[in-house]
């Protein structure tokens, strides 16, 4: 239950209004954020957070939307302490017109979402439903997404704010909060004003589990390899064409089938992942996704994906190829391993809070990678999102309960370790 029972259904309250919005960003966009949409819900959450009592409440011109929950301690060397999520929603799925249902009481069968009868919830398919048992189960109505990752975070972050501005007898020291757009599309921290933000530490609430407590994530880099040939027109190409689709397609025959791809590793392995081509006769590009939990394995693949690259050009008379290395995100660990309290504080809420506490690296990455290296220390607590991305996406009423509670106690934690 939540830390009030008086507030037992605003996280709830406010989650079914916010998936509402449909704030889906677009990777294709030239624009910050990248769709406009997305600034009519932050411009909402400024409303509620004055609302609640957050005077201070903003959105600034990229869209970024920061708040403080004011001290009720009377120490003097108490950590300003963040909690941050993501508004928009991802490209992968539908996210306008969103209808979330309640599925009350659940006792373990298979959900059918109304709007599509083919979309099926199945416990065979969702381990993690197991624990779910007399639980409230939300999905969306099966034509979209649902908006949990990260919409559960944004209503679970303004509760828990809500809970302390209505408790002052709770000690705690000044909360800052966050909301960010375009996370989704890798932009949620590029205009990120960690200074103005002003906070010792703080923590993405955008995790799956509950209890969850994560630190690590992937490294990551993009890698594209470009090969060119020579276009003439076809029907006189005798001994003078080069195409590099056909190049670029041998490439990818030699890569690895059994080894080094998303859909052959898990747990602590690195992959390679060819995900986008572009290609003509003249130049075809291939991007990379380049992923490990050590950042010096990055270069070891990409110096394999060059090799190969290399052997491939060769068996192309008059072909040539060149290989381009973008930095994405390096593993959070690397700098909170520097900051041990800002993660044992969040374990040690979770335990207060009656969960058992879960930790595992993520085949992914937060912006709390970037905002660690950024000078701010944030690793990921669990919102209670699961299958996110997709139709099938679904959280727990109850999930969202304990997640404010958590939020809360950090606060505590800090305050009384102070």
């Amino acid at each position: 239950m939540s830390p009030n029972p008086s507030l037992k259904t605003t996280e709830l309250e406010r989650f079914l209004r916010y998936v509402t919005y449909d704030t889906q960003s677009d990777e294709n966009s030239t624009t910050y954020p990248s769709t406009a949409k997305q600034i009519v819900l932050l411009d909402r959450l400024v409303e509620e957070l004055q609302a609640i009592g957050l005077k201070d409440a903003v959105r600034d011109e990229h869209g970024y939307v920061f708040a403080t929950v004011p001290a009720t301690t009377k120490k003097a060397n108490v950590p300003v302490v963040g909690f941050i999520a993501h508004v928009d929603t991802s490209p992968e799925a539908d996210g306008a017109n969103v209808k979330p249902v309640i599925h009350r009481d659940w006792q373990g069968e298979d959900i059918v979402l109304p709007d599509d009868p083919t979309a099926v919830l199945r416990l065979r398919d969702n381990p993690m439903l197991l624990r779910q048992k007399g639980n409230d189960i939300i999905t969306a109505s099966g034509k979209t997404l649902l908006g949990a990752d990260n919409k559960a975070g944004v209503a679970e972050v303004v509760a828990a704010a809500e809970y302390l501005m209505q408790h002052p007898e709770i000690a705690h020291g000044a909360i800052r909060v966050g909301f960010t757009p375009d996370e989704e599309v890798g932009g949620g921290t590029k205009y990120f004003d960690v200074k103005k933000f002003g906070a010792f530490c703080a923590y993405t609430v955008d995790g799956e589990e509950l209890g969850e407590v994560e630190m690590e994530t992937f490294s990551a880099d993009s890698m594209t390899v470009t090969f060119e040939g020579f276009n003439t027109h076809p029907g006189f190409a005798k001994g003078k064409m080069i195409n590099s689709i056909r190049i670029a397609a041998d490439f990818v025959s030699r890569l690895p089938r059994e080894r080094l791809s998303p859909e052959t590793t898990d747990k602590r392995e690195g992959f390679v992942h060819p995900y986008v081509v572009d290609a003509a006769v003249e130049k075809t590009s291939v991007k990379f996704l380049i992923r490990d939990f050590a950042t010096a394995e990055l270069k070891t693949k990409e110096d394999f994906l060059e090799k190969i690259a290399k052997e491939t050009v060769a068996a192309w008379p008059g072909a040539s190829v060149t290989c381009k290395v973008d930095e994405s995100y390096r593993n959070m660990k690397e700098v909170l391993d520097n900051y041990p309290q800002v993660v044992e504080n969040a374990r040690e809420a979770v335990r207060r809070s009656g969960l058992q506490l879960h930790e595992a690296a993520i085949r992914g990455g937060t912006d709390g990678s970037r905002l660690s290296f950024m000078g701010l220390p944030t690793p990921n607590i669990f919102a209670g999102e699961h299958n996110f991305h997709s139709r099938l996406e679904w959280i727990s009423v109850q999930d969202m309960a304990k997640a404010v509670e958590v939020i809360v106690k950090i606060a505590q934690v800090w305050e009384e370790r102070a």
